[in-house]
């Protein structure tokens, strides 16, 4: 009888550390025999409710194929994550064989000898296929540390039927979002843009749009206290003080989504990733009302991050065969054709741009130009620590705090206390 995949709530995670986890001995698999065996535990960071859903469901096929290796499926907060991967690598005990990885957290993962290399493995099965720039982030050192699983960028969620309402275009510059904004209120009642106020990368499109960037790792220099951090600071204050947008200092990604999805705002800006859960809202029963558009330029450019999700092996996994072929397993042709179908997820690989799933998919077509010029982030170790003091700062200048000035000045002072010896 084939064994179905193991759902298990964060709650039981850590208590999986005894009998179920990767760095456990009795969960070590084998294939002496030429067959898989044993357990592999995989820690996912998708959204619950809708992409998990299809995770597990694409995890179980894993085991049709391999019916002696039984994966543990654990579903981890994307917020807590990081360090609960870093606490359990850390303790030797508890970590899982393989975590689903921001692809800032790679560089910093591996740099603390907690990924296992890949390079030369199953898990990096036509290695060549894999986009350059989402192949960037799983490097490190001269070592593949990771296997990109999807890629992604933003844009500006809008609802056609305001907008129609209203009589207006989408914006293509932070100065036509006010415009548009305005009229929106006045023809409708309804506020403009809902602007994430509680996590930072929604900071990181105006910071591009003034023409700057937190640092520069070539130079290594700290360049978010320059000029233009300045600017994007007093631009993001500027949008929430003249009423075009809302904004939150907490639970900012339910208020966000319930905001847009119930028709009370008529943009955000958001990813591939939020398209499954935001088709769920009233206002998208009819799916052809969500627009989606470039985010505005600022005064100097246009440019949204890169991001995306990584799969990586836990250097102390007791199971690394089977941990390898699970990797290889989710980040094949044929997982990343099926992802972008049902979840309008962008692939890694070129190849699977021209199968049906991505073809038919309008998100994937929209958001594929622009992933290609979207700004990556520089891949070092503390780029994934680089938020915590952004959007203490980032936060205290939406809800008047502090000042722009301040901000990126407070900012900068604690990157350089983070990265030692930078200018």
């Amino acid at each position: 009888m084939r064994r179905g995949i193991t759902a298990t709530a964060l709650v039981a995670a850590l208590a999986l550390a005894a009998t179920a986890c990767g760095s456990d001995d009795e969960t070590g698999g084998s294939k002496s025999s030429g067959e898989l065996s044993g357990t592999v535990t995989w820690w996912d960071t998708s959204t619950v409710g809708s992409e998990d859903k299809v995770f597990k469901k694409i995890a179980e096929g894993f085991e049709k194929k391999h019916p002696k290796v039984d994966v543990k499926y654990v579903n981890v907060p994307f917020g807590e994550a990081q360090n609960k991967f870093k606490n359990a690598a850390q303790a030797g005990a508890g970590a899982p064989d393989v975590i689903r990885s921001e692809v800032a957290w790679t560089p910093e993962f591996a740099d603390l000898g907690y990924l296992a290399p890949l390079d030369g493995t199953a898990a990096l099965k036509n290695e060549k296929d894999f986009l350059e720039q989402a192949a960037a982030s799983t490097k490190y050192k001269d070592k593949t540390y990771a296997v990109p699983q999807v890629i992604d960028s933003m844009g500006i969620f809008y609802n056609k039927k305001i907008f129609a309402e209203a009589g207006v275009e989408v914006p293509a510059s932070i100065a036509d979002l006010k415009t548009v904004s305005k009229t929106i209120k006045e023809k409708t009642g309804k506020t403009g843009l809902y602007l994430r106020g509680d996590d930072a990368y929604w900071f990181l499109s105006f910071l591009y749009g003034e023409g700057g960037d937190l640092v520069d790792a070539s130079s290594k220099s700290v360049t978010v206290d320059k000029p233009e951090g300045v600017k994007a600071f007093e631009t993001v204050k500027d949008l929430v003080d003249s009423g075009a947008a809302k904004t939150d200092a907490t639970d900012g990604w339910e208020n966000m989504q319930s905001s847009f999805k119930d028709g009370k705002v008529a943009m955000m800006i958001n990813g591939p990733w939020a398209v499954a859960d935001t088709l769920t809202g009233k206002e998208f029963a009819d799916k052809a009302n969500l627009g989606i558009s470039p985010v505005p330029a600022g005064s100097a450019s246009q440019g949204a991050p890169q991001g995306g999700h990584n799969l990586a092996v836990y250097a102390g996994s007791k199971n690394l065969d089977a941990s390898y072929a699970f990797v290889e397993y989710m980040t094949s042709v044929e997982t990343q054709a099926q992802t972008a179908g049902e979840l309008n997820l962008l692939p890694t690989r070129t190849s699977v741009y021209s199968k049906q799933e991505a073809v038919d998919s309008e998100i994937v077509g929209f958001f594929k130009p622009v992933v290609e010029t979207a700004v990556e982030r520089p891949w070092i170790p503390e780029t994934g620590s680089l938020f915590a003091p952004l959007v203490t700062e980032y936060t205290k200048v939406l809800t008047g705090q502090t000042t722009p000035e301040k901000a990126a000045s407070t900012t900068g002072d604690s990157y350089r206390k983070l990265l030692k010896g930078w200018k």
